[in-house]
């Protein structure tokens, strides 16, 4: 397949592209795009075919479902059974943004898009490349992250050429997403609602609107494999870069100590290694690769530069891949979720 990519100015957008792409999703083909979470890999959501597509693509597993996407409010209504209250009022709040709301599902939408599960989670994006997409398209965009299933999410469009060139057929490219970690996912089909996946939309904020809003414990475990996922990202091992990741959490102090013990174990074994460090702890490393997620004083630049910093240890070909844990309130639950997965849950309590 050959793929055609497309370089779009979020300031001034090529239209005639837009409509290009959007033709190719009515037509039942795959356009990669950008979205302020991640790239997104999408089809036409009501077309099962076209979604078939999708899994085939990135080699996800049938059992993981997807995230349809809209563009704007009056579009849920032919996707849903009900929106209820507390929908809503999340909606009224987060929405264009990084959130995605599981609702009841209408027959509209095909079993291969869902899952086979009676619900579908809807999101609205704020990337304007996305919401024009989507509005030219005329239907709405089932659309995971567009990166070999079980790698990290591409939040650069060089790391969706490097995984999706030759798969997809189109990939529409804008500037590096500003989130970084796939969006919020929230069970509004439960009393109260539930967080099934952490991201942006912080469970903090969220009891703002439902105080009684609560993150599903299954989620921060590793599943047995009977699990049945209501969301993604919830059962497999996800966000892995090829190197093996270990996290290594608790005092920061510790934490800086033990990683230099074990990076000179590993270089003694002769192993190339990787340390996922901060601003505020890069210094004090001895040996390794060393590369900073960011500030600890600023959570999101560490969500933002998290699957990117891990992608780029592949680039160096490092063996193992030592990471520092973070505090799991505000936007770190999110970055924790992902580094566990990442890890699959190799972790090392000091």
């Amino acid at each position: 397949m050959n793929t055609k990519i497309i370089i779009l100015e979020e300031e001034k957008l090529d239209k005639g592209a837009i409509k290009e792409a959007a033709g190719a999703i009515r037509e039942g083909k795959l356009v990669i795009f950008p979205t302020e979470t991640v790239y997104g890999l999408g089809a036409n959501a009501l077309n099962s075919n076209a979604v078939k597509k999708i899994f085939e693509a990135k080699g996800r597993p049938q059992d993981n479902p997807l995230i349809v996407h809209i563009s704007d409010f009056d579009e849920i209504k032919p996707l849903v059974k009900q929106v209820p209250d507390a929908a809503k009022k999340l909606m009224n709040k987060f929405w264009p943004g990084p959130m995605t709301l599981i609702l009841p599902k209408a027959d509209i939408i095909p079993n291969t898009t869902s899952a086979f599960l009676p619900t579908i989670g809807i999101r609205m994006p704020s990337n304007i490349i996305a919401r024009e997409l989507i509005r030219e398209a005329g239907v709405p965009i089932a659309a995971p992250s567009a990166n070999i299933s079980g790698r990290p999410s591409p939040t650069d469009v060089e790391r969706c050429i490097e995984d999706m060139d030759g798969k997809v057929d189109y990939i529409l490219g804008g500037r590096m997403c500003d989130i970084g970690v796939e969006s919020t996912i929230i069970d509004c089909t439960v009393d109260p609602i539930c967080v099934l996946r952490p991201g942006g939309i912080t469970i903090e904020m969220l009891r703002k609107i439902d105080p009684k809003a609560y993150i599903d414990p299954a989620i921060m475990k590793k599943p047995d494999k009977d699990f049945k996922p209501k969301a993604p990202g919830m059962k497999y091992r996800h966000y892995a870069p090829k190197a093996h990741v270990k996290i290594i959490n608790g005092d920061l102090q510790k934490t800086i100590a033990k990683i230099n013990e074990m990076v000179q174990n590993y270089i003694d074994e002769n192993k190339k290694v990787g340390i996922m460090a901060t601003d505020e702890t890069k210094s004090l490393y001895i040996n390794g690769l060393i590369k900073s997620l960011g500030s600890r004083k600023n959570m999101i630049s560490i969500s933002k530069n998290l699957f990117e910093t891990l992608r780029s240890f592949d680039d160096e070909k490092v063996d193992i891949i030592l990471s520092e844990g973070f505090e799991e309130n505000g936007v770190g639950v999110a970055i924790m979720n992902r580094l566990k997965k990442s890890a699959g849950f190799d972790i090392i309590t000091v």
